[in-house]
């Protein structure tokens, strides 16, 4: 499904076992209540483009699992370059979030980030055992992604500014449960110290 490997060997020796994990950011939001949503999505995105950077300056792999909208025919960087190239609300949220040489992608056809995907695999060879995860929706694709993480045993990480969904007391309502029922940490993003997600460089 257009998964890409390529610049992994870069990131196995790079010593995290934390990966940054974007879910569904790239969409046109031309759905029902896209635009409700949409709204809901521009300030966390953007709170998730800091995140990013300051990820990547703690080389933190940064994985985008989005769906593919049953575009089976077509790849993510595809999906990216259409949307770059409209004037869809989506085409905001992707300027901020487009992704970078070294990047990963993954592209699933459910709503769960693991369900028929390579994730996992992809995860195994990068060495990662702790998730952060932002994106849309939290009550639905973070939801599912999540509580799929933490049956794999995968330390979860919900930046509760990085999550958006199409109606507030939803998205609230999910982070609640993520936090009762499997433990996430849904410190906001600013708070977040990657620099401890780091592993210990061997002396």
């Amino acid at each position: 499904m257009g998964d890409k490997y390529n610049g992994m060997a870069d990131h196995e020796s790079g010593g995290s076992e934390t990966a940054l994990l974007l879910i569904d950011v790239i969409s046109k939001f031309d759905f029902s209540d896209g635009d409700k949503l949409f709204g809901n999505a521009l300030p966390a995105a953007r709170n998730l483009a800091e995140l990013k950077r300051r990820a990547k300056e703690s080389r933190i792999p940064i994985i985008y699992v989005n769906d593919n909208f049953g575009r089976w025919q077509e790849d993510f960087k595809a999906m990216v370059r259409y949307i770059l190239e409209s004037d869809c609300p989506g085409k905001q949220i992707v300027e901020m979030l487009k992704p970078d040489d070294g990047d990963f992608y993954v592209l699933k056809p459910q709503r769960s980030a693991f369900f028929s995907t390579t994730l996992e695999l992809l995860l195994t060879n990068l060495g990662v055992r702790r998730l952060v995860m932002g994106g849309v929706t939290t009550d639905i694709c973070v939801l599912n992604s999540a509580i799929d993480a933490y049956m794999r045993d995968y330390e979860v990480i919900i930046p509760s500014d990085c999550v958006a969904a199409v109606e507030l007391e939803h998205n609230n309502e999910a982070l609640k449960l993520l936090e009762r029922t499997i433990k996430a940490d849904t410190t906001p993003s600013a708070e977040i110290d990657l620099g401890k997600t780091q592993k210990a460089t061997a002396k």
